[in-house]
């Protein structure tokens, strides 16, 4: 008996180290593997944010639609200001202003248009994976909006969101780390904070700020 009872008391020890081995380890997995899918979201986000800036600047107002967004990017143009010239230390001594000079004919400025893939992305950017969620194999797109919003004073100010869960950002690895994940997103809803990222708002407006910021 008292062989057995050594025999369950090693295999107690081993378990408990085990299960203690993991409590410790598998918070710091999962805050790699978050770091790791976070940076590459929220790098694509700032994609999204910078080609619906580039749109509303051509069409005064932001898309719903990554269809509109990605065909814009691919075939639209934007304008670009071409400089000549610069401003001599002696004109610049005389206080002469840049303004100046192009009426005088100093600086030459012509306004040209470019394409706005090349301009905001270059040319070998996969601009039809902008609304997928990386990660996900293609399975899932960023859910994005548009609309105008109204502040206290009454301004309408154009707003837009683009956002995706943390349940979707971890969807593969939910099974393993449901635990973290669940008390990640309590924790966030605790703040009243979105469970997930997000870039933009429909219910403020915030600048197209994105929640990491």
């Amino acid at each position: 008996m008292k062989k057995v009872f050594q025999i369950l008391l090693a295999i107690a020890i081993v378990a408990l180290a085990y299960l203690s081995y993991q409590s410790i380890n598998k918070p710091l997995e999962y805050g790699k593997i978050k770091k790791q899918r976070y940076d590459k979201i929220i790098n694509q986000l700032k994609d999204i944010r910078k080609a619906q800036v580039a749109y509303k600047d051509v069409n005064g107002k932001y898309t719903g639609s990554f269809d509109t967004l990605i065909s814009f990017i691919k075939t639209d143009s934007m304008p670009l200001v071409k400089s000549e010239g610069t401003l001599t230390d002696e004109q610049y001594e005389a206080g002469m202003t840049e303004k100046e000079a192009v009426k005088k004919g100093f600086i030459i400025r012509d306004t040209i248009m470019i394409s706005a893939l090349d301009t905001l992305f270059g040319k070998e950017y996969p601009i039809e994976n902008l609304r997928f969620v990386p990660f996900t194999k293609g399975k899932h797109q960023f859910k994005m909006g548009a609309g105008v919003f109204v502040t206290g004073s009454q301004v309408k100010v154009q707003v837009f969101e683009a956002k995706v869960s943390n349940m979707i950002i971890f969807e593969d690895i939910y099974e393993e780390y449901n635990e973290e994940i669940k008390e990640d997103n309590g924790n966030r809803i605790r703040l009243n904070k979105y469970p997930g990222l997000m870039v933009g708002s429909l219910e403020e407006a915030n600048n197209n700020a994105g929640n990491w910021e």
